[in-house]
């Protein structure tokens, strides 16, 4: 029975070349990428075996392949795999579920991923041959963590099949995945930082230490302890990778047989009561733009994961900003104004996210001052919460009352602008964008230099209409606090200009073009 799955499996992976020509290109240069980087690393570890220093590559090994084990399970958690050898595709066969279990997971030996690990840690076994015994541990500690990879795969891949079966549950485990490779760029560049030629050594063994005795660590400690002559705890940390691929084993039966009788999961039909917004908001032509714009900023992926993220990148300019010796009376000045800028600038193309659906708009004969006022509701309510509480915060943590008129001042020209300059780019220049109801991690279907053209108008404008402001700002924080009125009277003023000229330039934008908008929605 096993040997049948390992021909279904080399069966499903020759099939892989028969798609398109171009397809094919694409995963040739792929799997020649793949394997070259493993053969590099093979070379790289038969190297090692002529070091004496088994504690820092014992350190680094046990660090890199705790690192390995994370990403077994979190990749196909987070943004999932196409799993062709999902145990309910066996479920009307028969089979006993010890056997499915056996059988699936002799064949996920069978893939590049799995070739590509066998090649490193065969490497792993080279350099740490360094006599008989050493040799033995090499061997049974790479023949563990093969296997505690390919099981750990296995079952975040099932786990994952049935988790993120539905589109929204993909979507939200995207972001997820995203925002926590965004935030690990903090620890990198603070990992840069570190004078490894000093402490790094330190740092690392302090980790190594820790993670070797672990699940994580146990199963790539164990032959540099056994060449380092600490035989007692190479043979403990040998058992512990013993019992962790033993667990995984327990439950990766455990899962196959809950598989096997659990139906697909669904996504759940929700019932609304009432109108929703369209209740709460006006009842005129801005108001029920209003309302279908928060509707879609609640709703629509595409919107809320901009949203997630604008918080977000604060934190990669702060951290790099302190490591640098910025003192904390400027950087805290810093998080505020920098997300309404990016809030501003988030809706320079909102008009082609209405895709097809503009036409209702045009066909209605919607005012365009209406149109471009509406859109702007939901980004203002939020703006205004950013701007107040985290103006109020920032002050309380500066201990220092005299900032809050510039840093208002700052932050609303830096939104009004971007919102009042977006309002006319997203009627006169709208590009395509990722279509209602895809991935918002979709590439768009056409990007060229009119798409980095609005980008960067609306970038720039808002950052010229906040200058006064700013330098105004700048004037109050190291001549006389007497400036930091100026910057708000400043920053206020220009970005309402800016906001109420835009709604109605864009307005009569949108009035002009309508026929054009709907016909670039047809097209993208």
């Amino acid at each position: 029975m096993v040997a049948q799955f390992l021909r279904l499996k080399l069966r499903l992976l020759a099939n892989i070349f028969r798609r398109s020509p171009w397809q094919v290109v694409g995963i040739v240069v792929g799997l020649v990428y793949g394997l070259g980087a493993a053969a590099l690393l093979f070379v790289s570890l038969v190297g090692l075996r002529f070091i004496d220093d088994v504690e820092v590559i014992r350190d680094v090994f046990v660090v890199v392949g705790g690192a390995t084990f994370v990403g077994f399970v979190v990749f196909p958690l987070i943004f999932g795999v196409d799993d062709t050898m999902d145990p309910r595709r066996f479920a009307l066969f028969g089979l006993p579920n010890r056997t499915l279990a056996i059988g699936l997971a002799v064949s996920a030996v069978i893939g590049i991923p799995a070739i590509a690990l066998a090649i490193v840690l065969t490497g792993t076994v080279v350099t740490w041959s360094r006599g008989a015994g050493e040799t033995i541990i090499a061997i049974l500690s790479a023949a563990l963590a093969f296997a505690t990879c390919l099981l750990l795969a296995r079952l975040a891949t099932s786990i994952a099949s049935v988790l993120l079966a539905t589109r929204r549950a993909r979507e939200v485990s995207g972001v997820i995945g995203i925002l926590l490779i965004v935030l690990l760029s903090p620890v990198i560049v603070v990992l840069i930082s570190i004078d490894w030629a000093r402490s790094g050594l330190d740092v690392l063994a302090s980790i190594a230490g820790v993670l070797g005795w672990t699940p994580l660590g146990a199963a790539f400690a164990a032959p540099g302890d056994a060449a380092a002559g600490e035989w007692g705890a190479a043979v403990v940390k040998l058992l512990i990778a013993v019992a962790t691929l033993a667990a995984l084993w327990f439950a990766w039966e455990a899962v196959v047989a809950k598989v096997l009788v659990s139906p697909g999961r669904e996504a759940s039909a929700k019932s609304y009561r009432g109108l929703g917004w369209f209740d709460r908001m006006p009842h005129t032509v801005t108001g029920v733009v209003a309302a279908r714009s928060i509707t879609y900023w609640f709703r629509d992926a595409r919107y809320w994961v901009s949203v997630l993220m604008i918080p977000v990148v604060p934190v990669l300019v702060l951290v790099p900003l302190g490591l640098a010796g910025v003192p904390l009376a400027y950087t805290a000045l810093v998080p505020v104004p920098l997300m309404c800028l990016l809030l501003g600038w988030a809706l320079h193309n909102d008009t082609a996210y209405d895709s097809t659906a503009v036409w209702l708009h045009v066909a209605s004969g919607v005012r365009g001052a209406a149109d471009r006022a509406g859109r702007l509701v939901p980004v203002l309510i939020t703006g205004a919460l950013i701007i107040g509480l985290g103006s109020a915060v920032t002050v309380f943590v500066l201990d220092d009352g005299r900032l809050l008129p510039s840093l208002i001042g700052v932050s609303t020209a830096l939104l009004f602008a971007g919102l009042g300059v977006g309002a006319i780019t997203s009627a006169r220049f709208p590009y395509p964008a990722v279509k209602p109801g895809d991935s918002p991690f979709q590439q768009p279907q056409s990007t060229g230099a009119v798409t980095a053209l609005v980008q960067s108008i609306t970038m720039f404008g808002s950052l010229l209409v906040a200058l006064p402001a700013v330098v105004f700002g700048a004037l109050g924080l190291f001549v006389d606090p007497a400036w930091h009125t100026a910057s708000f009277a400043a920053g206020v003023g220009l970005g309402l200009l800016v906001l109420v000229v835009g709604i109605w330039l864009g307005g009569r934008v949108f009035e002009r073009r309508g026929p054009e908008i709907l016909a670039a929605a047809m097209r993208a």
